[in-house]
């Protein structure tokens, strides 16, 4: 399978609403959104915002691009957020996703990538320390989720200069 990369535009809005809705629920995450449209979507997010990942032609996951505060003194991060269809995981889509976020970061003189993951999802802590990313911290019992308490761990990779 050909998996490729680049910034997101206006036009993979619809299916980056798609994709988010599909992923995003009560099981993974805290607060789950849902978008109605593409025009919704473009309410939040502008082109180039993100990195999508195109599988075959079809667009199979997403890494966005944020800074985490408006402080000055808080630009040299970015945060990020990923999200691979299911039907995708596994034929290196989300690793090209972290390297291009990783690249993109270097080429615009940022200094750290950061995200946030559940406690309870082992398998993508083991994919971001296979990535390289080393956990930071966490918030313990930080959600209350289907009955129980989850933490939210906080992961970091540094940028080489």
């Amino acid at each position: 399978m050909n998996v490729t990369t680049r910034l997101s535009e206006a036009g993979d809005f619809a299916a980056l609403a798609e994709l988010n809705n599909g992923l995003w629920n009560d099981d993974t995450s805290p607060a789950p959104i849902h978008w109605d449209s593409a025009e919704e979507y473009a309410q939040y997010h502008s082109p180039g915002s993100e990195i999508v990942a195109i599988c075959d032609g079809q667009l199979c996951g997403y890494v966005s691009l944020k800074q985490p505060t408006k402080l000055e003194s808080n630009k040299h991060v970015i945060e990020l957020a990923i999200g691979v269809d299911s039907r995708f995981r596994g034929i290196g889509a989300g690793r090209l996703l972290l390297n291009a976020a990783y690249d993109w970061a270097k080429r615009n003189g940022k200094r750290k990538l950061s995200l946030r993951v559940l406690s309870t999802n082992a398998s993508a802590i083991a994919f971001y320390e296979k990535c390289g990313f080393q956990v930071q911290g966490k918030l313990v019992e930080e959600f209350h989720m289907n009955g129980r308490y989850v933490d939210d761990i906080f992961m970091y990779k540094m940028i080489e200069v």
